[in-house]
């Protein structure tokens, strides 16, 4: 565990050093948090009642979207990994003293921590103080706010461990780019970062819900909001933990498969 928890250090470390990539992720997220905003304000000023969501309780989801995207979004992967693959390079990992899954994870993890670090305080801190209606607030309770916490921890370790899938596909075909697309598509989707899960109709609403991708993002945020709150939160933090734990288990027999077929040649 010590030396995964040392590569993790040194890839977030080193994640911390673009900050000029940070300042310009949060310029651009401020300006998409702004559009999506008054999309949506547009929408809820001819028909409020129309809505699942009061008008405070939607901004605020699309902030911390915008605060927290870099620990969420499906788009972040590292082209060297898919690269050793497809070059045999990989076979350096597999001469280590350490499980490559293990690895892999940390180093995902640490790279999207580290981008996260460097946007979301600002974001957090500037649209706390914006003016009514455009502000975020805060959580809806106590209890609301510690099963956040939970269920972001929760959520974040579900994409990384989803992201890790994607990458051992890579070993099964001769280019990853189709599953990388399909990936990031239908995460994007099916998680309620394009449109939240609530806007959605009931029917569709149960099976978005039933999936691992809603609990990425999407639980989190409505828990924050005071959306889902009680026992329903409570149920969803633990389809969440029975989601990870899932694709965890997954992800290793994919990887012990994989390395047991792997061969690698050269000269």
């Amino acid at each position: 565990m010590k030396q995964y928890l040392s590569f993790f250090r040194i890839r977030f470390v080193a994640g911390l050093q673009y900050r000029a990539a940070a300042l310009a992720g949060i310029v651009t997220q401020f300006a998409w948090g702004f559009l999506s905003v008054l999309m949506y304000k547009a929408f809820y000023e001819s028909n409020p009642d129309a809505f699942p969501m009061e008008f405070s309780q939607l901004v605020t989801y699309l902030w911390l979207q915008q605060a927290f995207l870099a620990l969420f979004m499906p788009w972040l992967f590292e082209q060297d990994i898919f690269d050793s693959v497809v070059s045999g390079n990989v076979a350096y990992e597999l001469c280590r003293p350490c499980d490559t899954y293990n690895m892999w994870f940390a180093r995902n993890a640490a790279t999207r921590l580290s981008n996260t670090v460097l946007r979301c305080m600002p974001i957090l801190i500037v649209t706390a103080f914006l003016p009514a209606p455009f502000r975020m607030t805060l959580p809806a309770g106590w209890l609301n706010a510690a099963l956040f916490l939970v269920s972001m921890i929760l959520g974040f370790l579900v994409q990384v461990s989803i992201s890790l899938i994607i990458y051992i596909s890579a070993f099964y075909t001769v280019s990853a780019q189709g599953i990388k697309m399909l990936s990031i598509t239908l995460t994007e989707f099916l998680s309620g970062a394009v449109i939240p899960i609530p806007f959605f109709p009931e029917a569709v609403q149960k099976v978005f819900n039933a999936l691992p991708f809603a609990s990425i993002q999407n639980t989190p945020f409505l828990i924050y909001v005071g959306y889902t709150g009680g026992a329903e939160a409570a149920i969803a933090v633990a389809l969440q933990a029975v989601w990870l734990v899932v694709i965890i288990v997954a992800g290793r027999l994919l990887i012990g498969h994989a390395m047991k077929k792997v061969v690698v040649q050269g000269g």
